[in-house]
């Protein structure tokens, strides 16, 4: 038999696949491992794509070519826009997804893929082998069922099946996710190739049986009315023809809090048990009230989880409870009285590495052609596993093919944002994406992922040349939109004054441009658009890039600068065996940071944690002499 491979790829989650089918589409002999093949594309945690900053990363993903948002558009229950109330740059749409479907759409995807093997076995052990000059490279990899693979590389992703344990209240057992197996052997190969490997732990709510819910007595949240694709491939007349399922709100009470906090030493997270560090940004309900304990009462959203599924999930209700406990929280809350739990909730415990032995391109600095991606990285979310796969496979495929790397930059990317502050900064926490992580949020919004990064894709391989002539035509269409709104002259008629009125604007006296009563806070694209004559029927993709560009345009400027001051940092590149200890003048904490990060460039040598911009001026003085 020939157990031979360019590429293998370690679990099939969201990383997984979006890694697998980057390298295969590329043309790489690749092999997809997964400990279940049910497993894949599983959505073990929230039933929903998307989110503020997630939203984001699925455009960018469907940008460079990968599947993340194809496959979202497809299983969409319901779609909103988040944050429509502020600035475009934090517009984040997020979709709840049907879980079942989503994973069998991912699972036939991969296995009708070309080049592409799917195989249900667990990996155990990584094989290397040290040159003379002492530099380690993956050559292979062995089964729990003692098969040795050889292969040239390998990408990790194996969400958080490392070592998992599963706690409830006091019971404590080794598992997976969704009660699937856990990885047990490959944690102990890493470590003995030098890896450093940490805890995290992250947990879910309850699955709740629709049937035992009084849906008439919880606020409705329905979806909104004009659907924008994740991905350009899909037909968005026919997205916006798919009937919604409503979502619902509910809020713990005084009986929900009294219930929590008399049971507080009863949790696994208050208990000693766990031991791994969780994620900031989404707690589980015990750490909500010790956290905010003014708050009277926390909002709950109630989700559905499929079509044709009773289960609902309950967000913003994670916890470690027994199980007598978790039943008396849910039967607190209005409308819950009957509430009978189909999947109770857990947390999980799991083994990730420190990012910072990664290079921007997500490999391992000491182990050349073995790579990491998602939560194996410190990461939390399908969307940042997804998007970090994508990444490290057409990284291994590009290096396989000895072709240049793909580095995203801060200024390109929430991808690139993402990995940066992965491996320059680490992490001490399951990381999640935020639009408050980026310095260029208003040059990265969701609008414009495809101006951004669909070169790239293009580039690399993944966009076909008819998927990127549609996106030039789309491009050209943005350019001469902003053009045309620009040179369009607005004369002050009796007609122009009564509507700029309406709109609570100051009439004009003399003419303006277009553009210049569009950058007015109270008007936008649509509200001029009586007096627009010369506007013409537009996709809707165009006409909301072209307003914003317009709008924000003074902004964007001033953005731009300060990428071009970051690019000239960027383009100062360092030596990758400088000892920053013989540095004369440079401060021992931050010496001791640049050695174990190794940056590549004075730019992200800048964003180390302890490395001060004193520190950057001596670097910036040492060089020029050199």
């Amino acid at each position: 038999m020939n157990l031979k491979a360019q590429i293998a790829v370690v679990g099939a989650g969201h990383a997984g696949i979006e890694a697998a089918l980057a390298c295969a589409r590329l043309g790489l002999d690749t092999v997809l491992f997964t400990i279940n093949l049910d497993s894949v594309g599983n959505m073990p945690c929230n039933p929903s794509i998307g989110g503020s900053g997630k939203g984001h990363l699925v455009f960018e993903i469907d940008a460079l070519g990968g599947e993340m948002g194809v496959a979202a558009d497809a299983v969409t229950l319901q779609s909103r826009t988040l944050n429509l109330g502020k600035g475009a740059a934090v517009h984040s749409k997020r979709v709840q997804a049907d879980r079942m479907l989503y994973r069998a759409k991912m699972k036939e995807t991969v296995e009708r893929t070309e080049n592409l093997r799917l195989i249900q076995s667990e990996i155990v052990k990584i094989i290397t082998k040290t040159d003379e000059n002492g530099r380690k490279r993956v050559t292979g990899l062995v089964t729990h069922l003692d098969e040795e693979w050889q292969v040239n590389r390998v990408i990790i992703c194996s969400g958080t099946y490392l070592n998992g344990e599963i706690f409830i209240g006091d019971k404590v057992f080794s598992s997976g996710p969704d009660g699937l197996m856990p990885a047990k052997g490959l944690s102990e190969s890493l470590l003995d190739e030098g890896v450093r490997l940490m805890r995290f732990k992250t947990g879910t709510p309850a699955r709740v049986a629709k049937r035992s819910i009084d849906l008439s007595r919880l606020e409705i949240q329905n979806g909104e009315e004009y659907i924008t694709p994740y991905s350009t491939q899909t037909d968005s007349e026919a997205l916006g023809s798919v009937e919604q399922i409503p979502c619902h709100i509910v809020y713990t009470n005084e009986r929900t809090h009294k219930i929590i906090l008399d049971n507080i030493d009863r949790s696994a997270m208050y208990s000693g048990n766990i031991q791994g560090t969780g994620p900031r940004y989404c707690p589980s309900i015990e750490t909500k009230l010790v956290r905010f304990a003014d708050k009277e009462r926390h909002q709950l959203f109630i989700e559905p989880t499929g079509r044709d599924s009773e289960e609902m999930y309950i967000q913003g209700f994670s916890t470690s409870m027994p199980t007598d406990v978790q039943y008396d929280m849910l039967r607190s809350l209005d409308g819950f009285e009957n509430a009978e739990i189909m999947r109770y909730a857990y947390a999980i415990e799991y083994d990730c590495i420190d990012p910072t032995q990664l290079l921007p391109t997500l490999e391992f600095k000491s182990i050349e052609g073995l790579y990491g991606a998602g939560q194996f990285n410190g990461t939390s979310g399908y969307e940042e596993a997804a998007a970090q796969g994508l990444v490290a496979g057409i990284n291994a495929a590009l290096a396989e093919k000895g072709e240049p790397p793909m580095v995203l930059t801060r200024n390109s990317s929430y991808t690139g944002t993402l990995i940066d502050d992965l491996v320059t900064k680490g992490t001490e926490e399951p990381y999640r994406i935020m639009t408050s992580r980026s310095e260029y949020r208003l040059l990265l919004r969701q609008d414009n992922c495809d101006l951004r990064l669909s070169d790239i894709g293009y580039r690399v391989g993944l966009l076909s040349e008819e998927r990127y002539a549609r996106f030039c035509e789309k491009r050209d269409m943005i350019n001469k939109e902003i053009e045309r709104i620009k040179a369009t002259n607005i004369a002050p008629t009796d007609r122009v004054n009564a509507l700029l009125v309406s709109y609570n604007s100051s009439p004009i006296s003399s003419g303006i441009k277009l553009s210049e009563l569009m950058k007015r806070p109270e008007l936008d694209y649509e509200s001029l658009a009586p007096i627009d004559e010369k506007r013409e029927p537009l996709p809707k993709a165009v006409t909301d890039t072209a307003y914003i560009e317009i709008k924000y345009e003074g902004y964007i400027k001033r953005q731009l600068q300060d990428v071009e001051r970051l690019e000239k940092l960027e383009s100062r590149a360092l030596p990758p065996d400088l000892d920053y200890t013989s540095i004369t003048g440079l401060r021992i904490e931050a010496a001791e940071k640049l050695n174990a990060v190794r940056p590549l460039n004075i730019g992200q040598a800048s964003r180390i944690s302890g490395v001060s911009p004193a520190d950057i001026s001596v670097l910036l003085i040492y060089f020029s002499k050199r």
